[in-house]
């Protein structure tokens, strides 16, 4: 497997069992995925050629088929067996990947049918190698501004479900356009500060590393997870609490975190410079956390070559 960098039309997509061409991929548009984001799907990410935590993803995503009551009748070693065969026909180790079931086409309404016929689509492209010495993917330090959109009560809408219904998140990122900012910084029904539009949230304030809790309305985040293990095994401090934004805005250091972005430090939050200097370099517990994650892939998805 190489680290090209191919064009979307030399891609090959999995789609129900089958490779098809990027550009020839389609599912009906009487599939409820189409229809009403009736639909689970994980975002992935391929280091050396295997996904990171398959196991956490396969879990999560079994959570979110749970809470649609959308029993695909597929086994997590089905699902994984189609990423395999869709990075091997592409040729990439290092990637992105995208993994949705749907609940299929049924009749055009709202009310699912108890039998599915599941639609499974599988789609790469390719990412710069991850692990030690590795650049990122993202383009710089994020500017981060709080939105008016808020994140929904998870009695309206299961923060922990990972579905196609992403609007919440697409009418945050609209309203970036105004300012220019490269992530929403969401809040939840009673105004603290819940996640971004597709990132978890973490900042230090000098006494512990922070993040909203999950008894809020916040995604489970792999990357998330894995940033609170490696702190816990480093004896950094962690609170998981309910926070108000000022206490993010003034906080020594802030980060998001998602599996492709894998930790991003933030340079200003709602224009206010972290840490006063605005250049968005990352404070020492971000840094620290960074250099700790790229260990754990180099070790586990590239051998140790570079370690």
């Amino acid at each position: 497997m190489t680290d090209d960098t191919s064009t979307d039309d030399q891609l090959h997509y999995h789609v129900n069992d089958e490779l098809v061409p990027a550009d020839e991929a389609t599912v009906p548009v009487t599939d409820r995925g189409f229809m009403y984001g009736d639909a689970a799907f994980e975002t992935l990410r391929a280091y050396g050629g295997n996904v990171f935590r398959w196991e956490a993803h396969a879990e999560r995503l079994a959570n979110t088929c749970e809470t649609l009551a959308l029993d695909h009748g597929l086994a997590d070693d089905d699902l994984k067996r189609r990423i395999d065969e869709t990075l091997a026909a592409n040729d990439l180790a290092n990637a992105y990947v995208k993994l949705s079931v749907t609940r299929g086409s049924q009749p055009g309404t709202l009310d699912p049918q108890p039998e599915v016929d599941p639609t499974v689509v599988v789609v790469v492209k390719p990412l710069a190698r991850g692990g030690v010495d590795s650049a990122p993917v993202f383009d710089g330090p994020a500017a981060l501004q709080t939105t008016k959109t808020r994140k929904p009560s998870s009695r309206a809408l299961p923060a922990d479900a990972k579905t196609h219904n992403y609007l919440n998140g697409i009418l945050a990122r609209l309203e970036l356009r105004v300012t220019g900012a490269d992530e929403a910084l969401m809040l939840d029904p009673e105004g603290n500060v819940a996640e971004g539009a597709t990132s978890n949230l973490f900042f230090t304030d000098g006494t512990a590393l922070k993040t909203p809790s999950l008894d809020g309305p916040i995604l489970p985040g792999v990357t998330r997870k894995t940033v609170l293990e490696l702190a816990d095994e480093e004896g950094i401090p962690v609170e998981e609490g309910t926070y108000a934004p000022d206490a993010v805005r003034s906080a020594d250091e802030v980060f998001l975190t998602n599996s492709t972005w894998e930790i991003r430090p933030v340079a200003t939050v709602d224009g206010i410079a972290v840490d006063g200097d605005g250049e968005g370099t990352a404070g020492p517990v971000t840094t620290l956390l960074s250099r700790l994650y790229d260990r754990r892939v180099e070790a586990e998805y590239y051998d140790g070559e570079r370690l």
